[in-house]
């Protein structure tokens, strides 16, 4: 973390560091050095893509995103294709570095955050526990709200198709926001748009597997399993492990991923190293890609990391 914040210091907000290859390679490389892991992740956020599209979006200290509402038709019509490429190069240039500079043996994750997601911050402003605008939006005018989720689907699919011609070897699309939505819903504005995505990155590109994260929504992962066509489903850490891996089955959808609560990185190292053990035993019967249920916590101890990776590379399970 002081290596990262050293850097920080080097940029006047967030976005400029996503947009400096020398920047985001070096704090994508930051964790290979330090910890024996077997993939690397993409450093940038995923409100490049509607930032991309024209957003007006900034980052401010201890708040996080803050985003000029998109709410009704001529805010909508602020936002375009037309300079995706062109803005987002600097990601696919850090992306080209990093494949000539992870080892061989070590792949490299390209990601974008899902349409619902994107659309939830646009309407929102910021981040929020219910998103209760855009949920409020896509009853009321659920067109606008459909225009606005088809824009933000092809704005992603082409930032991700444009990773793996750069050099990503597998993808993961984070719907972080998903489980505010019922089910109907959730088909509507998070299941489907995965679903168009994955299917024609699966066109482009059938070596590369796509995971996807839609945090929160429970039992409802069997839904995305069956119907979103991605080749892997990240688990955040309510999703019993042992239930997922006996119930989360799909067309094409085989290996797991997850779902380590990231708390247990702060507490005793026994404890830690018996949660690992526990995810690992019941994901036995499936295809699986250990990490955490959500992101690493700031105030996390390296060596509780070491220890945990160390375990793990022992196969003593």
């Amino acid at each position: 973390m002081e290596e990262y914040r050293e850097i920080r210091k080097r940029t006047r907000d967030f976005l400029e560091m996503c947009y400096t290859p020398d920047l985001a390679v070096e704090v994508t490389l930051q964790p290979l050095r330090r910890f024996a892991l077997d993939a690397a992740i993409l450093f940038s956020d995923i409100l490049v893509v509607p930032h991309a599209l024209g957003a007006e979006i900034k980052f401010k200290e201890g708040e996080g995103p803050c985003v000029r509402p998109v709410t009704d038709a001529s805010g909508l019509a602020r936002l375009d294709l037309a300079h995706l490429h062109e803005r987002l190069a600097p990601v696919y240039e850090t992306v080209r570095r990093l494949r000539s500079s992870v080892p061989e043996k070590v792949a490299l994750i390209g990601f974008a955050g899902a349409p619902w997601t994107l659309a939830a911050y646009l309407v929102e402003g910021r981040g929020s526990k219910e998103f209760l605008e855009p949920r409020l939006l896509a009853r009321r005018d659920p067109n606008l709200f459909a225009r606005m989720i088809d824009l933000l689907t092809e704005a992603v699919t082409e930032f991700l198709s444009a990773q793996v011609e750069a050099g990503a070897e597998a993808l993961q699309l984070f719907d972080s926001w998903a489980g505010v939505l019922p089910e109907a819903e959730l088909r509507r504005w998070c299941i489907e748009p995965a679903r168009r995505i994955v299917s024609i990155l699966r066109r482009r590109h059938p070596e590369v597997p796509i995971i996807l994260f839609p945090r929160g929504v429970g039992a409802s992962l069997k839904l995305f399993a069956s119907e979103s066509g991605a080749q892997a489903l990240s688990l955040d850490t309510s999703v019993p492990m042992a239930w997922a891996a006996a119930e989360v089955y799909g067309p094409g959808c085989t290996a797991l991923q997850g779902n380590l609560d990231p708390v247990a990185l702060l507490g005793p190292e026994p404890d830690l190293l018996a949660e690992a053990r526990s995810i690992l035993r019941a994901a036995a019967s499936r295809p699986h890609i250990f990490n955490l249920g959500h992101g690493v916590l700031p105030m996390t101890a390296p060596e509780r990391v070491q220890a945990l990776v160390r375990y793990l590379k022992s196969g003593d399970v």
